[in-house]
């Protein structure tokens, strides 16, 4: 199958509605996305990696966000943040109609997990925390992201990076409010903070750059890395370092941090 026949494929699906031929269709991707004879060259063979151990939502959510969005619902200027908007709701309304076909969908998902995991440990710019357990439940906006396929990469390079802390990928959702939520569950992990100067020596033991220590932004070539203060890691008793949470995307060179990766969502099938 070439990458055309591939994207066509994914469209016929998307525009048959999910039908069971077409859901089936998908877990044949994933599995082969898993096995890695479907190469998504959007990511280095280790971040491929990444995105399966993020689970088989994931990976079929990351897959239909990177098809292309039908000109017809993008109708504002070329470059725009409205462009950008349209394409994001476009990505969001694809994956909720995937995620109501197979069963991994929560409607006013804020509202659901109050009721069922009590109040939430924690808030922040993207996410708000649940405690359950050995393990904490996020739901993840689009705030920092806008576009789902690239909060989806965020969970990707997470999990590539940091996999002591991966992120599974248990569902999706909207809020009262109608906003557009990625249901994660992930280890919790029992630790103090670090100090501003360990998390400096941690980063760039790993290769990173510091490229604004105001936002506390790192960056190689290939990934740009930021939100690194005392909140989003943790020192265990053992003095090992666990990253919980992070700003991390493909470095493009539009994000001004010496980046030169392209983003591709071209396939490859390896026979």
């Amino acid at each position: 199958m070439t990458n055309t026949d591939f994207w066509k494929s994914i469209s016929t699906i998307i525009t048959n509605g999910f039908d069971k031929d077409g859901i089936i269709k998908l877990e044949d991707y994933a599995e082969q996305f898993f096995n890695k004879q479907l190469l998504f060259k959007r990511y280095s063979p280790i971040e491929q990696h990444g995105c399966a151990t993020g689970g088989s939502f994931h990976v079929v959510a990351s897959i239909l966000a990177g098809a292309e969005t039908p000109a017809n619902q993008l109708t504002a200027p070329e470059g725009s943040f409205k462009r950008d908007c349209q394409r994001a709701e476009a990505q969001a309304a694809v994956i909720e109609q995937w995620a109501k076909a197979t069963g991994c969908w929560v409607d006013c998902v804020d509202k659901a997990f109050e009721q069922t995991f009590g109040e939430q440990l924690a808030e922040g710019g993207e996410a708000h925390v649940y405690d359950n357990g050995n393990t904490i439940i996020k739901r993840i906006g689009l705030d920092y992201y806008i576009l789902p396929v690239l909060a989806l990469d965020r969970i990707t390079l997470h999990n590539t990076l940091f996999p002591e802390t991966r992120l599974t990928v248990l569902g999706f959702g909207r809020t009262i409010d109608g906003d557009f939520q990625i249901i994660v569950q992930q280890p919790f992990i029992h630790g103090t903070a670090l100090s501003d100067d360990e998390i400096r020596d941690y980063v760039e033991s790993l290769g990173f750059k510091l490229i604004n220590p105001r936002n506390w932004t790192y960056a190689t070539p290939s990934i740009y890395l930021s939100d690194m203060h005392d909140e989003n890691l943790i020192k265990s008793p053992q003095g090992n370092i666990f990253v919980i949470d992070c700003d991390i995307r493909i470095n493009t060179p539009n994000l001004k941090s010496e980046g030169v990766r392209k983003l591709s969502n071209e396939v490859e099938f390896i026979v």
